[in-house]
């Protein structure tokens, strides 16, 4: 029996959310599973992910396969990084406080980014919500006054003749 570490959608028309579940590989998309780990929200900038990493680390050394999407959402969330660390103390590279010391670090650092993202993208929503709406005004063309242009017989007093200058030459 292959386990899957699937996404079940589930929302209306066009308004996609997803449960993060461990499934069997020939189950359909949305039917019969064996846990359900979390959620994942789309819509929202960045994604909303709400995840159990314990529960997913335990089915991912268990052998579960992500999908391509779902591999996404822990990588993004640290799981696999945290299993990555795990295998490194199973192979006595490093002791698991230094696995941890490394594993809260990414995350402190990794929130910090999550969070300037979240500050950006809500600073430029407030910025398109304050723009101010410039309308066209329209006017008829009969009520517009026609200002009358000088009238160009009269010479012109202060530019120098056309003899001074080839004279000055």
């Amino acid at each position: 029996m292959a386990v899957k570490m699937r996404l079940q959608r589930h929302g209306s028309k066009k308004r996609p959310f997803y449960f993060i579940v461990i499934a069997d590989g020939r189950s359909p998309r949305d039917g019969k599973f064996i846990q359900k780990l979390g959620s994942y929200n789309p819509l929202t900038v960045p994604a909303t992910i709400q995840i159990d990493r314990q529960k997913a680390l335990d089915w991912l050394q268990k052998g579960a396969q992500p999908t391509d999407t779902v591999r996404r959402i822990l990588s993004f969330k640290g799981v696999l990084f945290l299993k990555h660390l795990l295998r490194g103390v199973g192979l006595g590279l490093f002791d698991e406080a230094s696995a941890m010391e490394k594993f809260t670090k990414w995350s402190a650092e990794h929130d910090a980014h999550v969070a300037k993202r979240q500050g950006v993208d809500k600073k430029a929503r407030m910025d398109k919500r304050n723009v101010p709406v410039v309308r066209k005004v329209e006017t008829a063309v009969s009520e517009v006054p026609v200002a009358e242009a000088p009238v160009a017989d009269a010479p012109v007093a202060d530019a120098p003749a056309a003899d001074e200058i080839t004279a000055a030459e």
